[in-house]
């Protein structure tokens, strides 16, 4: 006998997983994952740690597919200055936390306040840094096609959207290779994914056309090295 429990009290899901490779969800995708949640009465939590504040292009990387969450997290950039910061969004008849009662580590540092609101002010006022974030990220994502296209990068292949994308060889350590040949041509990657398969671009939001111009040359630099 269990505890009577027959079904997830909730689903919580990232819309681009990051550490785990870069694999984006489909909007579709999103959109029946939350149906499934509202029939079957289970809680859609939505982690934009990593993918919120812009990342994706929308400031929530969940509003291109249309979906209302039940909870959000966010953190890291939300405080717009790297400064420790997090915060748990609930919809307004799930928080019935009482004062004080939802504590942590990250919650309540009035530095990062200030600078969250800052930062709010600064590029959340109209819809310039979306549309900044879309441009770098078509440059990137084109930039990205054409190296795949090349014979130095046999079987590679890149996905990502907005300002987050990841770029994935046949070779496993392949892509350990390409971030040590770029740092020493002075470009910082990381890996991501269950093996490391994959290098992993997230590049500042602020990242001006030249400067990703100059680091998508570096990373093309790297791979062909590495082949």
């Amino acid at each position: 006998q269990g505890s009577g429990l027959d079904k997830p009290a909730a689903v919580i899901v990232e819309t681009v997983q990051g550490e785990g490779g870069i694999n984006v969800a489909r909007p579709e995708w999103l959109r029946a994952l939350k149906e499934l949640c509202e029939r079957q009465d289970m809680l859609l939590i939505v982690d934009d740690i990593q993918m919120g504040c812009g990342r994706t292009g929308a400031f929530f990387s969940f509003e291109e597919a249309g979906i209302t969450p039940d909870i959000v997290t966010v953190s890291k950039s939300i405080s717009g200055y790297g400064l420790p910061m997090s915060l748990c969004l609930f919809r307004p008849e799930l928080d019935v936390w009482e004062p004080g009662e939802h504590n942590g580590t990250f919650r309540g540092n009035n530095p990062a306040f200030v600078t969250a609101t800052a930062a709010l002010h600064m590029y959340w006022t109209d819809d310039q840094m979306e549309k900044h974030t879309r441009a770098r990220g078509e440059q990137v994502g084109q930039a990205l096609l054409a190296l795949c296209d090349e014979s130095g990068a046999e079987g590679a292949r890149c996905r990502g959207r907005g300002l987050v994308w990841g770029l994935e060889f046949s070779r496993t350590e392949r892509a350990s290779e390409v971030c040590r040949r770029a740092f020493e041509l002075g470009l910082l990657l990381e890996t991501s994914g269950t093996r490391s398969e994959v290098v992993k671009l997230l590049p500042p939001l602020t990242i001006s056309a030249d400067e990703t111009d100059e680091g998508l040359r570096t990373l093309a630099r790297a791979v062909r090295d590495t082949g």
